[in-house]
């Protein structure tokens, strides 16, 4: 009754109009900040130079020919092709051993396993940057005990990245959700854990897998610091290293800058969104139980 006299007072209901009106109208200024600068850039990558450099918010005469001038003289085909195989390295690695990670630590019992997971997440309070002399104190020791190079290879800019905290984080909450009932029917049946787990939850994870794939590809394509530290020769560089590469030698060619940033964030992009819908349900759904 009274909740039917608070939504039939007009001053009650003005307000809460007046706080939806503010929740959109904050989310809508968030929203063009984050928008705007990236739709400039697509803008300006097929501009010309005076219009670039000018006022121009759009171009006259769309210059197309402006990413075929950043592709070669930024060498991006080999970058591109090295980003290639590093994420695909980095985001396989981090599917496997994340996904058997975050199912123990969600299903099976063990010794020491909620201090293991917490301190597993106090890693994630750590800066990464805090983590790269260890880790590559580590990656040339393993180097020199190993029969394939590290260091200007691929083990170098992959190994080092195929498990996360966050990632486990993820799944172990999702793993969490998965009905008990299907754990005991499969016992009945005879499955154990891997059985379980490959049969049964990893096809209920779709959502939560393809989050962390995404986050993994993001992240390996997105590295520029890392590779610059493990690497010597442009060899091994990834995409990133060519596009700041590329800005240095393209200078006031501000068109082609442009252009250049639109090449190397385009997979990202495309990839979002194929999978925008299970990206969506696999945050969604991933609750904090537990």
């Amino acid at each position: 009754m009274a909740d039917q006299i608070a939504d039939s007072n007009p001053i009650t209901r003005r307000r809460i109009d007046l706080g939806h009106i503010m929740i959109y109208a904050v989310l809508t200024f968030g929203a063009l900040l984050a928008i705007v600068p990236f739709l400039y850039m697509i803008s300006g990558s097929l501009m010309n130079l005076t219009e670039a450099t000018g006022r121009a918010v759009i171009p006259s005469v769309p210059q197309w020919d402006n990413y075929r001038e950043a592709w070669v003289g930024a060498n991006f085909k080999d970058y591109f092709l090295n980003s290639v195989i590093i994420a695909t390295i980095t985001v396989s690695g981090q599917l496997v051993f994340c996904t058997l990670a975050g199912y123990a630590f969600a299903r099976i019992n063990f010794p020491a396993k909620n201090f293991l997971f917490t301190l597993m997440l106090a890693t994630l309070m750590i800066p990464e940057a805090v983590t790269w002399i260890p880790n590559f104190i580590t990656v040339v020791w393993l180097g020199r005990v190993s029969p394939i190079p590290w260091i200007n290879n691929w083990p170098a800019l992959t190994v080092p990245f195929m498990a996360s905290a966050f990632s486990i984080f993820l799944l172990r909450q999702f793993f969490l959700q998965v009905p008990s009932e299907l754990w005991d029917s499969a016992q009945i049946d005879g499955a154990g854990h891997l059985r379980f787990l490959i049969r049964i939850a990893i096809p209920l994870a779709k959502p939560a897998l393809l989050t962390v794939a995404l986050f993994s590809f993001i992240g390996s394509w997105n590295a520029l610091a890392w590779p610059i530290l493990v690497t010597t020769t442009p060899d091994w560089r990834p995409i990133s290293y060519g596009l700041s590469s590329f800005l240095e030698e393209a200078g006031a060619l501000v068109h082609l800058q442009m252009a250049g940033s639109v090449i190397t964030i385009l997979p990202i992009l495309i990839i979002y969104l194929l999978i925008q819908k299970q990206f969506v349900e696999g945050i969604a759904t991933t609750g904090l139980k537990g």
